[in-house]
């Protein structure tokens, strides 16, 4: 969104907002990123934030949504959990975000090898790990296509189980929160499900969860 300042945030559709983190993600993987004025950034959001898009994603050390969509200060509301899982915690926070905050668009935000889906690929349950797991144990039960191995050493059972798990998440956001599904029927905001590559840099949007 810092490359794109005239953009009134408060008139930004929800395909706008998509569209910047596409730019972004490609300036990422081209380490192409924006000349970013931090000093100006602070000052300019030390009283009030309005960001443009907020995220459901992993806790993953390697997947910092603001690096790899490259945005700045102020731009992104940044929810994260591992296994970006819809806890009740997190879609309160998402809530807020696009409520009281003005975030156009709503991103669910996965990864390749996540480790959270991994654990529950091989039906991990200790302390409150398993809780997390929980959550993400409906997308192993919905992966129907892989017979063999259906554990954390197939790259491509983990693989199915992590798009599929964006799904489920995206599911229960919508099943548990009236003020966001009120807000996608008003057109007020969009959501979308997403898959960033640990290997290559790439965002990969899942265009059968678009809702905008």
């Amino acid at each position: 969104m810092y490359k794109h300042q005239e953009i009134d945030r408060d008139k930004m559709t929800p395909q706008q907002a998509l569209d910047i983190l596409i730019e972004g993600n490609h300036r990422f993987m081209h380490d192409l990123d924006a000349d970013k004025n931090f000093p100006y950034l602070v000052a300019k959001y030390k009283d009030k934030q309005h960001p443009f898009c907020s995220f459901l994603s992993c806790s993953d050390s390697r997947a910092p949504v603001e690096m790899l969509f490259d945005q700045s200060l102020g731009d992104v509301f940044s929810v994260r959990l591992a296994g970006n899982i819809a806890s009740d915690k997190a879609i309160g926070s998402l809530e807020f975000a696009s409520k009281y905050l003005g975030s156009k668009l709503i991103v669910v935000l996965g990864h390749s090898s996540c480790g959270a889906v991994k654990a529950a690929c091989d039906n991990f349950r200790e302390g409150h790990i398993g809780e997390i797991i929980n959550l993400i144990r409906p997308a192993v039960r919905q992966e129907k296509t892989v017979q063999n191995q259906r554990d954390s050493n197939n790259e491509d059972f983990v693989a199915k189980v992590c798009e599929l798990n964006v799904k489920t998440q995206i599911k229960q956001i919508l099943h548990s929160s009236d003020i966001i599904e009120d807000l996608l029927n008003e057109k007020k905001i969009g959501l979308m499900g997403a898959v960033y590559s640990l290997a290559t840099g790439k965002v990969d949007f899942l265009q059968d969860t678009w809702r905008g």
